[in-house]
């Protein structure tokens, strides 16, 4: 009587082997890339309209981000997106750049409506910075004024591409 094997019932016959072992070779760093692709967590930088209209109503139940990984964290510690929607001011700028040293590397940035990328309606305005990138170093530009929640998403998938191929 040969002993049972507990995971096969005893009933069938065990499948044939083909001799050759199954393996999946990988980069370390192509996995790297894509672990870090698929589990962006943001830290949201509303500002103005864009963050109520677009930015807010893409993290609701209706688009669900869960799906792409993203879950936003309320420390800077603890993101590796910082998403800026709507109207850099000088005032904020200080805080912004402070908010994105404590961000641990490696970071990324969307910049989310007109506003954030040029400064759009409030460009001349002394207050006022003409974009983020003045600031911080921006990764993808999201368009619109204010965008609609499906560009944040194309926006999004756009950063996972860019993450995604990344040369080492």
């Amino acid at each position: 009587m040969s002993p049972v094997d507990p995971i096969q019932p005893a009933d069938t016959a065990p499948a044939e082997s083909t001799g050759l072992l199954e393996v999946v070779l990988a980069r370390a760093d192509s996995l790297l890339r894509w672990g870090q692709a698929n589990a962006l967590w943001p830290l949201s930088f509303g500002l103005k309209c864009c963050a109520i209209e677009g930015m807010m109503a893409t993290f609701a139940a209706r688009f669900d981000l869960d799906r792409f990984g993203l879950i936003p964290r309320p420390t800077p510690r603890q993101a590796d997106l910082m998403i800026v929607a709507g109207t850099v001011t000088v005032k904020m700028a200080p805080r912004i750049a402070r908010l994105w040293e404590q961000m641990p590397d490696p970071k990324w940035c969307l910049a989310m409506g007109s506003c954030a990328i040029s400064g759009d309606h409030y460009r001349n305005v002394y207050s006022v910075v003409p974009g983020v990138d003045h600031v911080i170093p921006v990764d993808v530009y999201i368009p619109g004024c204010p965008p609609h929640p499906e560009a944040l998403i194309e926006g999004i998938l756009a950063l996972q591409r860019k993450i995604r191929e990344k040369k080492a």
